[in-house]
């Protein structure tokens, strides 16, 4: 077998594990990944379909314009996550095996991903939100709703309410256990006599999960649901298969669009404003980035620390680790000047101090901060020089401003928002 067939296998191969990920996920979504194989699997379809789709038309939109200035590229490698409860998939990507000669083709290679997967995901939100289902669609996937009708959500999205769901749940599980035991016990594969029935303990805290907003998701539903009451709300958004891909391939275009390094915003940048500018844009950028998005690390953090009521010693290794942290996302950027590593580092750790002391409900979407330490501390904030640094054209000028505008309303700051719900 040449290499060449050994790596189309492969790439079939992941876009198939990819299609089965996304396919249940979406299935689970619907409440049907407990079904027989044929039945979730068509049922998850809805999500998968046009969901890869989009990924798809985002990835050959870079690899047709890369091909066509004569880069060799690879076709797609799609990154299955086959982890239940979770989109499915963490995207695809593919692989330029050279550099674009021309500031032009890299802007080129760069816009053409992120402007196809958008056109893309806006038609199939267009679709979505003109064909909502009825109001008792959402019945059908919660039956517990229907008690309370039109006004569900005043009343489901309550500790009250899912604690009365997890003793069900809990209920569920003994009788379960119970009629396993009673067969068990027949078949002389009992270990005791006895069933032990455990006693049910709610949660001192329970969580629920929903989805955050950006403009342009906002402003198709209020231009095109003449009925609101059609409208999934954020925390049921996820059982609307068109409307939950849609949702996600704009956060996928906004990701790609940021104006960081190499990212595809990044290309953007440096065609529109040239390699010192970049510079510039991408390391101030990155850095506000940064700093809105770790706003919260101080109360919640992997070292379970609480810097405002922790003792000294707690206090300085949570930020010797964090400074340290925040320093190596810039190393690289300034490996010839370390100590502005450091400065900014530090800078962006008192500021976020300043901030979450003098606004302790503000925080920020601390899934961006692992995003940013990938991009500084892996992927890079510069962006090479290209051989032929010619400007670009009006045309390609009104297209990088419009790939920025998509950028921003596109953008959504908190992309999955856990409430706590108490007592």
């Amino acid at each position: 077998m040449n290499k060449n067939t050994r790596t189309y296998l492969i790439q079939a191969g992941l876009f198939i594990i990819t299609l089965l990920t996304t396919t249940y996920c979406g299935a689970e979504w619907l409440g049907y990944a407990d079904l027989e194989f044929w039945d979730w699997f068509w049922s998850g379809l809805n999500y998968s379909i046009p969901f890869l789709s989009i990924l798809t038309i985002h990835e050959f939109g870079h690899y047709f314009c890369a091909r066509k200035y004569g880069v060799e590229t690879s076709l797609p490698y799609y990154i299955p996550m086959p982890i239940p409860g979770t989109i499915g998939t963490l995207g695809a990507f593919i692989r330029m095996k050279g550099q674009a000669s021309s500031k032009r083709a890299m802007f080129d290679i760069g816009i053409a991903g992120p402007l196809a997967g958008f056109v893309a995901a806006l038609m199939i939100l267009v679709y979505g939100f003109t064909h909502l289902p009825e109001r008792d669609y959402i019945f059908k996937i919660h039956p517990s709703y229907a008690q309370y009708h039109g006004d569900y959500a005043k009343e489901v999205y309550t500790y009250a309410y899912i604690r009365k769901e997890d003793s069900l749940y809990h209920e569920a599980i003994m009788v379960r256990d119970s009629l396993a035991f009673v067969a068990d016990k027949k078949a002389g594969k009992a270990e005791s006599d006895q069933w032990h029935r455990s006693t049910f303990k709610p949660q001192e805290v329970y969580s629920i999960m929903s989805l955050g907003d950006n403009i342009l998701f906002k402003a198709l539903s209020f231009l095109l649901v003449s009925d609101e009451s059609l409208l999934p709300n954020s925390f049921e958004l996820i059982h609307y298969p068109l409307l939950f891909a849609g949702y996600l391939a704009l956060f996928f275009t906004a990701l790609n669009l940021l104006p960081i390094g190499q990212l595809d915003g990044g290309h953007v940048i440096y065609g529109l404003f040239g390699y010192r500018r970049h510079r510039i844009i991408s390391v101030s950028f990155f850095t506000v980035f940064v700093l809105l998005a770790g706003v919260g690390m101080f109360k919640d953090n992997l070292l379970g620390i609480n810097f405002f009521n922790a003792d000294p010693i707690e206090m300085l290794l949570f930020a010797g680790a964090y400074v340290y942290f925040l320093y190596s996302m810039y190393e690289q950027f300034f490996k010839y000047n370390k100590t502005t590593a450091v400065l900014i580092a530090t800078s962006i750790f008192a500021l976020q101090f300043l901030v979450e002391y003098a606004i302790p409900s503000w925080h920020g979407f601390s899934g961006w901060m692992v995003f940013a330490y990938i991009v500084g501390r892996f992927l890079g904030l510069e962006h090479p020089p290209a051989a032929i640094e010619q400007p670009l054209d009006w045309k390609r000028k009104v297209l990088g401003w419009l790939a920025l505008v998509i950028f921003v309303l596109c953008f959504t700051p908190e992309v999955f928002n856990i409430k706590l719900l108490t007592p």
